[in-house]
């Protein structure tokens, strides 16, 4: 019976699963308060997918909408892929996102509500080389809570400072 070859580090365990981070939304986390989160994934085509491992995304502008009981990611931009040639694919297409129903169920149910949107967050490759998005339920901030946000981010940043100087 052949052995297995498994990588493990110094200390006997396993490695940590290689992610790969495409892209990241992070005017989200300025402009919205997540309430929740799901990864899901992506339908794709291979110009998309070759094109996303060179970092070609962009997240600006980009949200989730519901289409007969389905989600679409609206207004990502992956750039043209060189080497595709006539085959390439629409950079701003809308993409169909992959989740479980009772997933589904639970965020396009709340999306509905007031105030309440969907948006991706970040996309990135997972260990077995598979596009993931992690879309979040989020709800506008407004300008004083912005402003809130920054004096503490700003009041942390110099507690931390006096604790290294110590």
């Amino acid at each position: 019976m052949p052995k297995k070859n498994k990588k493990k580090t110094k200390a006997g365990k396993k490695a940590a699963p290689q992610v790969t981070m495409v892209a990241e939304n992070r005017k989200a986390r300025h402009k919205y308060e997540i309430l929740d989160q799901v990864e899901c994934g992506m339908m794709l085509i291979g110009s998309e997918v070759k094109s996303m491992r060179e970092g070609k995304l962009s997240l600006d502008e980009a949200y989730i909408r519901t289409k007969d009981n389905e989600l679409w990611l609206i207004g990502a931009d992956i750039a043209h892929y060189n080497n595709a040639g006539m085959w390439n694919h629409d950079p701003r297409r809308p993409r169909k996102l992959l989740v479980h129903g009772r997933e589904f169920d639970k965020f396009a149910g709340r999306a509905h509500e007031r105030g309440l949107t969907l948006i991706p967050l970040r996309v990135y490759f997972n260990a077995r080389g598979i596009a993931k998005c992690v879309m979040g339920l989020v709800k506008g901030k407004k300008l004083h809570d912005k402003r809130e946000a920054i004096k503490k981010r700003e009041s942390d940043r110099g507690l931390q400072r006096a604790m290294r100087r110590r």
